[in-house]
């Protein structure tokens, strides 16, 4: 379906946008140095259903933590709740980077929980796509566009990788093989019918 707002590609009860797949995007961490994970007004939105493991497994990676995130999960606990009203991680007290951020010894950012193998949150996984869950039921996948992913447009671009391409993994992981599969025979429509507009 299309309208002023672009084309929208569903499937099952998911709505893509189209930036999802016209957009070029392919993550520049020589260039970011893990920005997205220390800048913002909120931490990454998290689903219910993952805070357990993120309780579980805090043993196996608060090691990786700055004592200032580790202080953040004593004091707030797995979550915050963002003026929205959603779940999202912690942030270290008086910042906007992620409770669970890890720094290299060249002061570049990396997530604590992956560091150490374990399940980081589906939203940091499939970022720049947000997922907006709607109280009826159903999705819709948007892509976020920030200043500080700039490098990662223009990488994609020169790499000729699109943000569903980079996301393949993630994105079937999240959302399923027949899912993916699907997505890429929309996104071949959807871009060869710009290519001939």
């Amino acid at each position: 379906m299309s309208g002023q707002f672009g084309t929208i590609i569903q499937i099952g009860d998911i709505l893509v946008s189209e930036d999802v797949v016209m957009e070029y995007f392919a993550c520049d961490y020589a260039a970011c140095r893990g920005a997205c994970c220390i800048e913002g007004d909120a931490g990454a939105p998290l689903q219910e259903r993952e805070l357990p493991g993120l309780e579980r497994d805090y043993p196996r990676y608060c090691g990786q933590m700055l004592p200032a995130g580790r202080d953040a999960v004593d004091l707030n606990g797995f979550f915050e709740i963002d003026p929205e009203g959603e779940l999202v991680t912690p942030l270290v007290c008086g910042s906007s980077a992620c409770a669970f951020a890890h720094f290299d010894e060249d002061g570049a950012c990396l997530c604590a929980i992956e560091k150490c193998g374990c399940t980081k949150p589906e939203s940091c996984s499939l970022y720049p796509v947000r997922v907006k869950r709607f109280k009826g039921g159903g999705m819709a996948l948007n892509l976020h566009k920030w200043s500080i992913c700039s490098a990662a447009f223009e990488k994609g671009r020169r790499e000729g990788v699109r943000a569903y391409q980079f996301l393949r993994g993630p994105l079937t992981e999240v959302f399923g093989e027949e899912f993916y599969e699907a997505l890429c025979a929309a996104a071949e429509h959807v871009i060869g019918g710009q290519s001939e507009g």
